[in-house]
């Protein structure tokens, strides 16, 4: 039995413990990166591919004969062709919930560098002016407490349940937001009302035709001028144009994004030549602490240890009728 990982560089950094995926089946093939052109040779003798954003095509998955299980080391897996793997009687299987904590920390570190004017002062010490200040404390810039702030969450399954449980411990006030348009279920909001009366919208809902654009002008008006917009979701949920226009007349304070809606960018994105501090991008790592990326690979082996054990494991379907 052979497995290969057609894109290992993406989830390491030469900081992984690989044993139990060696224990689960061997032997391996770990290739940090794998040129379309390249995929064929390199799982023709494979029954367990790995990819994590590696397009596999009908074209890819038709032409692996011995192909028996392809694991997607993420959760989504819109890049893998679920009607093929179907046809060919391939299950196909994701990881889920292994980042919640990361995520989560990183939620909370957009809204305190934000919320504490961090960077400002960071730059403030660079630049030599806390050295040539009169005070011992230079008050350039505001800070605001995120205790007694109104938080709200668009989007209240795991991660967003779990930065709830965190909130609270800063004190603040949790508003969950009903999905847009719907009727208000006991314990949300309606989703307009969240907009109006949150200090701080988070994002955790997943890219889908109803949420594409979830954030735009309209929303983005209802919002406080004194309220920031947190997405470590997914990029395309907010209308860049949008929320660039809202940062730059002062229609919010501030944002902090760790995704975009093409990924990597392009040098000329809109949002990363704006370079006013409030506005921090990070590149889609909130998800990627070390124990949070061990845990990613070790649900990797569980599945396809349980695959070849007949227990149950985290297969993706779909409805192919």
């Amino acid at each position: 039995m052979a497995a290969v990982f057609l894109d290992f560089g993406s989830v390491t950094r030469g900081d992984m413990d690989c044993t139990a995926l060696e224990q689960a089946i061997s032997p391996w093939q770990f290739y940090d990166e794998t040129d379309p052109g390249r995929v064929a040779e390199r799982i023709k003798d494979a029954d367990v591919v790995v990819c994590n954003k590696f397009s596999m095509t009908r074209e890819i998955i038709t032409g692996a004969n011995r192909l028996k299980l392809i694991c997607i080391a993420a959760t989504g897996y819109n890049n893998v062709d679920l009607t093929t793997a179907a046809e060919r009687n391939i299950p196909v299987c994701n990881v889920r919930g292994y980042a919640t904590p990361s995520v989560v920390q990183h939620v909370f570190m957009l809204m305190l560098n934000l919320s504490c004017n961090f960077e400002s002062y960071r730059q403030l010490v660079k630049d030599g002016r806390w050295q040539a200040s009169r005070h011992f404390c230079p008050l350039d810039f505001n800070i605001e407490e995120l205790s007694g702030k109104v938080l709200g969450i668009i989007g209240y399954g795991e991660l967003g349940q779990a930065v709830s449980m965190v909130a609270a411990a800063f004190g603040m006030q949790v508003l969950v937001a009903e999905h847009k348009g719907q009727p208000v279920r006991t314990g949300r909001t309606p989703f307009d009302d969240v907009l109006q009366r949150a200090d701080f919208i988070t994002l955790h809902c997943p890219l889908l035709d109803d949420t594409r654009d979830l954030i735009g002008q309209r929303e983005l008006n209802l919002m406080k001028s004194t309220a920031f917009l947190i997405n470590t979701a997914r990029g395309a949920i907010v209308n860049e144009a949008d929320l660039l226009d809202a940062l730059t007349t002062g229609r919010i304070a501030g944002a902090g994004l760790d995704v975009l809606p093409k990924e990597p960018p392009t040098h000329d994105n809109r949002l990363l030549q704006y370079q006013q501090p409030n506005l921090i991008i990070t590149p889609h790592v909130a998800w990627a602490s070390r124990e949070s990326r061990q845990r990613l690979l070790n649900q990797i082996a569980d599945n396809i240890r349980n695959f070849f054990h007949s227990k149950p494991f985290n297969q993706v379907t779909i409805d192919t009728h």
